[in-house]
């Protein structure tokens, strides 16, 4: 067992708060992983929040980050001990019918437990307090060390700078794999992305790498147009500075609509807006940001019979294991964009700051 410092989630709704853990020893087809540095997305936020109908407390938050393997139970063969490692969400175990199928990403094999904040065998390796913590997203990255299954770990490039490439655990990977994967953004093309934050961003370096020709960033905080515009928009334009709903206004700017639309925040309002911004007859809009439990999408069922196409996408489309390294590769390769999404680096007893900034924009 080993004891190390961790932020745990005790309830929802109250800041985290570093506590010392025991972090269990692997079982087998289970890896510990001694993380080296992790970042906080709106999806911790939004567990933490209570919002979340699969939140448990008390919880070890946590899903992008990046690591070392410290030790390997039984069965391992994939990683072993000083492997440098990004622990994934979206396991990929290569057996299911959906890991065989080429048109998915989301691997089933451990989605019950990982939803109940438990290992595969349903048990869990974190104890605080004589209290045992669930784990979070199979992965639970804001903890010294962590233990996911054996399916959860993507070997990278051990020289790749991990206070980076931790980002390509979630929202890097899942804006740009929105953009080339589920869009499959066409050169020349028009696009809107609704949102930007760092997956709206990471959707724009997508967009522009396919070779689209026209790139319009939507957000009310003006504030990030300028890193809109370093990443690849073409023109960033505010919802509140018209008096008109925005998809009139992006259907007037674009002679009828743009061909792809991106929805990065969460927000089912927003999502209609997007989808009705597309181009009659070929457009198409994908809802990247997850919406609050219980929430429903509606538009005129008109706007999809004349043409467009809404869909979904999770984890960029990406099946993980394989094709984490290879951004990795593409990253250390200076094909896409990583080091320009840091904006802080701060010590870990002050994740609750990191939050802050988060929500501050």
């Amino acid at each position: 067992v080993i004891k190390c410092k961790a932020a745990v989630a005790w309830e929802a709704g109250k800041p985290l708060s570093l506590e010392e853990v025991e972090v269990a020893p692997p079982k087998a087809h289970e890896v510990r992983i001694k993380i080296v540095a992790t970042a906080v997305c709106h999806t911790d936020a939004y567990t933490l929040s209570g919002a979340d109908p699969e939140g448990c407390f008390p919880v070890i938050l946590g899903h992008e980050g990046a690591g070392i393997v410290e030790s390997v139970g039984e069965g391992v063969t994939k990683v072993k001990p000083g492997d440098t490692v990004i622990p994934l969400y979206i396991p990929q175990c290569g057996e299911c019918k959906f890991c065989k199928n080429p048109k998915t990403n989301l691997c089933q094999k451990i989605r019950i437990t990982q939803g109940k904040g438990l290992m595969p065998d349903g048990t869990r390796r974190f104890t605080c307090k004589g209290k045992q913590i669930y784990h979070f997203m199979g992965t639970s990255t804001f903890s010294e060390y962590t233990v996911v299954a054996d399916i959860s770990v993507a070997k990278i490039d051990a020289a790749a700078p991990l206070d980076k490439v931790c980002l390509l655990g979630c929202g890097i990977s899942t804006g740009y794999g929105a953009a080339v994967n589920t869009a499959k953004v066409e050169p020349g093309s028009t696009c809107a992305v609704f949102g930007l934050g760092g997956v709206g961003l990471a959707v724009i370096m997508g967009c522009k790498i396919a070779g689209a020709s026209r790139i319009i960033g939507i957000d009310i905080n003006k504030e990030k147009y300028a890193k809109a515009k370093e990443f690849g928009a073409t023109e960033c334009i505010s919802p509140q500075d018209f008096k008109k709903p925005i998809q009139e206004v992006l259907v007037e700017m674009t002679d009828g609509g743009v061909d792809y639309s991106f929805e990065c925040i969460g927000n089912v309002g927003v999502m209609r807006a997007a989808l009705e911004a597309c181009h009659k007859g070929w457009g198409v809009s994908v809802i990247v940001g997850v919406a609050a439990a219980g929430q429903e999408i509606s538009t005129r069922p008109f706007q999809l019979v004349t043409g467009r196409t809404w869909k979904g996408t999770a984890f960029g489309g990406w099946k993980s294991v394989d094709n984490v390294p290879k951004l990795v590769t593409d990253y250390m390769s200076k094909k896409i964009k990583v080091d320009e999404f840091v904006t802080h680096t701060l010590p870990f007893d002050k994740i609750n700051e990191a939050f802050e900034l988060m929500h501050t924009g």
